[in-house]
């Protein structure tokens, strides 16, 4: 590209660049058994140095009046299993989101879809406790179903409690267990809505959020509703062809003010994980501030990317080729976070949702 003479070299990162090898062992079935004892290695950006920690040792790191912004999304049972109609095959409903209260209309994934026409009802639980009948395709696995249910909604939602499973994700390649309800579950989480945990906060105890506190480390909390989009595969070359699923986030005014307050002191801004990073990049203001939002982001970030409000961020290991692993590139440096992963594989750090932890400074 040409402007008055000069020259401008506008490189797009391409899928192929984000493949890396990671054995099938290094993905974690399951959590640590304390929380803020993961292990968790320390990037820093500009040198491209790594220290090997434990995640509790995070607290070296931080100051009074840092700022930490947290996602306080909640994650529900949402994936079910029932019964189809007159053959009584068995049918995995993961609800995805709720589209009309009163009508009980949800958007979900079926498997398998190949099974389920519109029409068809399903049946779930000990003497069909819940009922739904399927009513649109939307795509090749996703319907839209109307549960058949006369109660309140708050016997609605205790029904989901009893007859949904924490929804881990496939490459945990296991059912879930009663412990996932709390673990799969950070500790601050507040509003419900989310169908995948925001699971850098996993590795945050209670001690710990006091030993910052303590310390003067101020919390922001924001929320978005994490979307199993966020974990879709990227099918295209070209990164600029990837669309991203929208997500709901809302960020509050005094959360705003709090952060803004320490980007004009020059203080450090942490965005605890990529869901948390995705939302306050979705609510920048003209003058490269955070500014209160109640919205939904499609937003993709991969490099190359100018950031405009944290400038730290604690994230766990990703799989390759994944948007998840392309954000953390677009913030840490490319070429940083790529040796970091190589140096997590052969050290045997632990990928993916229960895994260990990663600070880029």
């Amino acid at each position: 590209m040409s402007f008055k003479g000069y020259t401008i070299s506008i490189y797009i990162m391409k899928l192929s660049q984000f493949k890396f090898n990671l054995p099938q062992s290094l993905i974690a079935s399951h959590p640590t058994p304390t929380r803020d004892e993961s292990r968790l290695m320390v990037l820093h950006k500009d040198t491209g140095e790594i220290e090997h920690k434990i995640f509790k040792d995070i607290l070296e790191y931080f100051d009074e009046k840092d700022v930490m912004i947290f996602n306080n999304t909640k994650v529900f049972p949402a994936r079910l299993y029932g019964n189809k109609e007159k053959t009584g095959a068995t049918i995995e409903v993961f609800l995805l989101r709720e589209l009309n209260k009163e009508l009980r209309l949800w958007d979900v994934l079926v498997d398998p879809a190949r099974k389920i026409r519109v029409g068809n009802k399903l049946y779930f639980g000990d003497d069909d406790l819940l009922v739904a009948e399927v009513v649109d395709n939307t795509t090749s696995r996703g319907r839209t179903i109307r549960f058949l249910f006369d109660g309140t909604d708050e016997e609605f939602r205790k029904n989901i409690e009893i007859l949904g499973e924490t929804p881990l994700p496939k490459y945990i390649n296991r059912k879930a267990v009663p412990e996932d309800k709390f673990r799969y579950q950070t500790i601050y989480a507040k509003h419900e809505g989310a169908v995948a945990a925001p699971t850098a906060g996993l590795h945050f105890s209670r001690e710990l959020m006091k030993r910052l506190e303590l310390k003067g480390v101020e919390f922001a909390e924001v929320t978005l509703h994490v979307g199993l989009g966020t974990f879709r595969t990227v099918e295209v070359e070209d990164l600029t062809k990837h669309k991203m699923d929208s997500e709901q986030f809302i960020v509050g005014e005094k959360e705003a003010e709090l952060v803004n307050e320490a980007i004009d002191n020059k203080r450090r801004v942490c965005a605890v994980g990529t869901t948390s990073m995705r939302a306050i990049e979705s609510a920048v203001s003209a003058n490269l501030r955070l500014k209160a939002a109640n919205s939904w982001t499609s937003k993709f970030i991969f490099p190359p990317y100018d950031f405009s409000i944290a400038n730290s961020m604690i994230t766990n290991f990703h799989t390759p080729e994944s948007t998840l692993l392309m954000m953390v590139s677009a913030f840490g440096g490319y070429e940083n976070v790529m040796n970091a992963y190589e140096v997590a594989v052969k050290e045997k750090y632990r990928f993916y949702s229960y895994g260990d932890a990663m600070l880029i400074i």
